[in-house]
């Protein structure tokens, strides 16, 4: 009798990691089938995915882009176009879904992977922003539901596996004093402060080691994706901030280490290519092929470390403190960092204005107890409207 193959739905389907998961799951034919795919406005990116993945259900963001879609797909596809978190809700909490690839960018990921959550499914997270804006209300769900979470960026998937986890993915503690969250530095690690002033978003996105969307490439040069990561690695890994620290690793090769109580660090090592942390989350408990090339140490012949320069850097300073204040500091900064990170990229904002509006947004905002997901997006509004105003006075 032949297994049943894994009903996996991809959220961000169009992005560089849903494109990676599809890339992994047509590796594997006789094990995992695509049930849904979601994209915000990409019709071409979404229509050649269809073709090729024949998912029961294709999710559009834009209503405008769903009906494009359907147009191309036809009565007669098979597959059943939907039109916003509706549509998203649906291939999240259908019954014949075993697998969530969380990978909507930035908040607008929450609502889908709350609802993933409280369904009870497996989920693979690469969408930070849904633990920094409600980690208290996923988390919540995830004990309660009995889901899986397992993450997917690549430093959290290198913690966990060197991590002891129970049946349910859930991490344990014994023996371990802290986690070490690795940095490659990004473009700008040996920028002075002032010629960040002038960095154009090209610079910006020009990232020395991984292939990434726009807006996480400008969180990676301001050092903001591992503010987040570090965020996220609290409320994973249920640990204090003291408890973790960012090391600088120019070569991406370890994605990050765990230390021991005995003295020993564990640490996992990888080409920096996200099908790795990918196919381990889609294969857990058990590893499946990635695609990737085996690590070579001897032509890598060094790897080298450095702490974070907070001063030029002060976004990883930005979101620590949120952490120590709580409640919806977390959603506020993230909030404030989206916008921030937008106007970067349209020309509007200097690069290293993008800390200074955040802690301005920081500061006005009034920060209360993430008690629903109402709360945290009223929140994430409030900040929103704020660093909007900043930007046009």
């Amino acid at each position: 009798m032949t297994a049943r193959r894994r009903q996996v739905s991809v959220l961000g389907s169009t992005g560089s990691i849903g494109v990676s998961t599809l890339d992994v799951i047509a590796r594997h034919p006789d094990a995992y089938a695509v049930y849904g795919l979601a994209a915000n406005t990409s019709v071409d990116s979404l229509y050649q995915q269809c073709l090729a993945h024949r998912p029961e259900v294709a999710v559009m963001m834009d209503a405008d882009a769903a009906e494009r879609l359907q147009a191309l797909l036809g009565p007669d596809s098979g597959t059943r176009v939907l039109q916003g978190e509706e549509g998203l809700r649906e291939i999240v909490t259908a019954e014949a879904v075993d697998a969530v690839m969380a990978a909507i960018v930035g908040a607008a990921g929450l609502p889908s992977t709350l609802a993933a959550a409280q369904a009870g499914k497996t989920i693979l997270l690469a969408n930070k922003e849904s633990l920094v804006m409600g980690g208290h209300l996923l988390m919540q769900a995830v004990r309660e539901s009995g889901a899986t979470l397992l993450p997917i960026d690549s430093e959290h998937n290198a913690i966990f596996q060197c991590m002891p986890a129970d049946r349910q993915g859930r991490p344990g503690l014994d023996g371990v004093s802290k986690v070490l969250l690795t940095a490659s530095g990004g473009p700008f690690r040996e920028w002075s402060y002032e010629r960040m002033r002038d960095a154009t978003p090209e610079q910006a996105c020009a990232h020395p080691n991984w292939s990434m969307g726009r807006k996480i490439s400008v969180d990676s040069a301001s050092l903001m994706n591992k503010g987040l990561e570090f965020i996220e690695a609290c409320w994973l890994f249920d640990l204090t901030p003291e408890r973790v620290e960012v090391v600088v690793h120019p070569q991406s090769i370890i994605h990050s280490m765990v230390q021991y109580t005995d003295g020993s660090t564990l640490a996992q090592l990888g080409n920096p290519d996200m099908r790795t942390p990918i196919a381990y989350g889609l294969g857990w408990p058990q590893r499946i092929a990635a695609g990737v090339a085996p690590l070579d140490l001897v032509a890598i012949s060094r790897l080298d470390f450095e702490a974070p320069d907070e001063a030029r850097f002060p976004c990883l300073r930005l979101a620590r403190e949120s952490v120590a204040t709580g409640g919806t500091a977390m959603a506020v900064c993230n909030a404030a960092n989206e916008v921030a990170v937008a106007a970067f990229l349209d020309g509007k904002l200097g690069f290293t204005a993008i800390p200074q509006l955040i802690e301005n947004v920081l500061e006005r905002v009034k920060v209360v107890e993430p008690s629903s997901l109402e709360v945290v997006e009223t929140a994430d509004s409030e900040a929103r409207l704020l660093a909007a105003e900043m930007l046009a006075s």
